[in-house]
């Protein structure tokens, strides 16, 4: 029989309580788990039982967690800290020359600079598997909260991001939004005012990706409209071919552009002011300390000095 201990800090009962506390709407996070809501329901209540408190309320539709259920979250942070924790101790007396880096790359960046270098990576470590992820933003927090991937590839600063305290960053480039558009009118130009910007309608990331919000924050401190979406999608290349194709406008990170110059229909152009944000490897504070780890991102260095970041994406279109 188990003990309450044992029904409260079962993987399965953290995992489900941890996604309806970022949800907080138990439609959505039974969908994510893969199971039905009444069974999400039941486990929960089963939690709340064992403990001895409601860890939810509602509040109209809404969903809030109690001063229990707040208790229990910090409870269940600490357990996944001192868990991780103890696994990149065990870890970092391990070879540097085998085991897996597992990496989750946003799915908005242009990733063909981080496949090469695997290729490269590769050849000089056989014994290493390098696991390449394509990832929400999401997608990427929860693996890095769960320990599940080693490294993630993403852009910063991220206001999203609450808790930083367990985490480091490792600077790769600094990059930049430019608008995109097939307007004759803007052949010369350099340069574009945001309010210049929302003449035609756009296509863009759907709601809540990372470049969808930093567009919709710089248009909010300029003071300018919001651009009309009428389409989204969820990486550069599927963005940038409905603009060729269409009379819309779109704006997307310049080492995209880069690695996939505008055709002459097309015109690219910087924001005044200019949109800026950087590339990043994020990781867990002492992962880099993981030999297997720090040698990944030492050869990266090295990699990055022998020919930077941008001149590598400018030969992708010359292949």
């Amino acid at each position: 029989m188990k003990t309450t201990q044992e029904s409260i800090f079962s993987s399965k009962t953290l995992t489900y309580f941890l996604q309806l506390a970022e949800t907080m709407n138990y439609t959505q996070a039974a969908q994510i788990l893969g199971i039905t809501q009444p069974a999400l329901t039941q486990q929960i209540k089963k939690l709340e039982r064992t403990v001895g408190a409601p860890l939810f309320y509602s509040v109209g539709k809404k969903l809030r967690l109690s001063d229990a259920g707040y208790t229990m979250l910090n409870a269940t942070h600490s357990i996944y800290n001192v868990l991780n924790k103890a696994t990149d101790e065990i870890q970092q007396t391990t070879s540097a020359t085998q085991g897996t880096i597992n990496i989750g790359v946003l799915a908005s960046i242009e990733d063909h600079v981080f496949e090469d270098f695997a290729i490269k990576y590769y050849e000089a470590n056989p014994n290493v598997i390098i696991s390449l992820h394509m990832l929400t933003r999401k997608e990427i927090w929860e693996r890095l909260e769960n320990n599940r991937i080693d490294l993630a590839v993403m852009y910063l600063p991220d206001e999203s991001i609450k808790n930083w305290k367990p985490y480091q960053s490792k600077k790769i480039i600094q990059d930049e939004l430019l608008f995109i558009s097939g307007d004759e009118k803007l052949a010369k130009k350099k340069r574009i005012k945001f309010k210049d910007t929302t003449l035609n309608p756009w296509v863009t990331y759907p709601e809540n990706y990372y470049l969808d919000q930093v567009v919709k924050e710089s248009y909010k401190n300029q003071l300018a409209d919001l651009p009309t979406a009428v389409a989204r999608f969820t990486t550069p290349q599927q963005i940038y071919r409905f603009v060729a194709a269409t009379n819309t406008n779109t704006a997307l990170p310049n080492s995209f552009m880069v690695a996939n110059p505008a055709t002459d229909k097309l015109h690219t152009l910087s924001f005044e002011p200019a949109i800026k944000f950087d590339l990043n490897f994020v990781f867990r504070k002492d992962k880099d300390q993981i030999p297997r780890i720090k040698n990944f991102l030492d050869e990266f260095d090295t990699y990055l000095r022998a020919e930077d970041y941008i001149s590598r994406l400018q030969k992708i279109n010359q292949k």
